[in-house]
């Protein structure tokens, strides 16, 4: 990858030995994997077994979970928010692990539509809950830094299963909580 990155920077006309850009090769390189690290990583290690028995049959949300990505048309960040209610059906997953969850998928090449879609249908695998809601809210830098220039655009995303697709009461009360 960083003979790639040398080759990705002279092809640009930049002096890949001039002393800033030196070591940038191995820099991208380490950089790249980092935000790509949900390849080389197991779900089933993520959740590390932290599902719990519980009564609880109240909805959980968890809102405001920072989250970054790349997009995979051009290799962009895109960048946001992601809110996640669950409605609990005898199990409960630990809070860490939804935030967890969300690097898992959004460090990968991805599109938004299906990073929310994978979020849900993963919580609803493990937990199997009785609904799950997922929305996200990005900025994406292909819009922002080239093609429309668009600075202020945000892009909401939701996924909505179970009781949260068929009960509009219920998909009604995640959304107001998530405000």
């Amino acid at each position: 990858m960083r003979n790639l990155y040398k080759e990705l920077i002279k092809s640009v006309g930049e002096d890949v030995d001039r002393q800033g850009l030196k070591d940038t090769p191995k820099r991208a390189a380490e950089a790249f994997q980092y935000l790509t690290k949900g390849y080389t990583q197991d779900i089933d290690k993520v959740i590390n077994g932290a599902i719990f028995q519980s009564n609880s049959d109240e909805m959980v949300v968890v809102k405001d979970i920072e989250m970054y990505s790349l997009c995979e048309h051009h290799l962009l960040p895109f960048f946001g928010k992601c809110h996640v209610g669950y409605i609990p059906k005898g199990k409960i997953l630990g809070l860490s692990k939804i935030a967890r969850i969300v690097d898992f998928y959004a460090r990968r090449l991805q599109i938004q539509e299906n990073l929310t879609k994978q979020i849900a249908e993963t919580i609803m695998k493990y937990t199997q809950c009785s609904g799950i809601g997922v929305v996200i809210e990005a900025q994406h830098l292909c819009m922002m830094m080239r093609g429309v220039e668009k600075q202020n655009s945000v892009m909401k995303t939701s996924c909505m299963l179970g009781s949260f697709h068929k009960e509009i009461s219920t998909r009604a009360e995640f959304l107001s909580l998530i405000k």
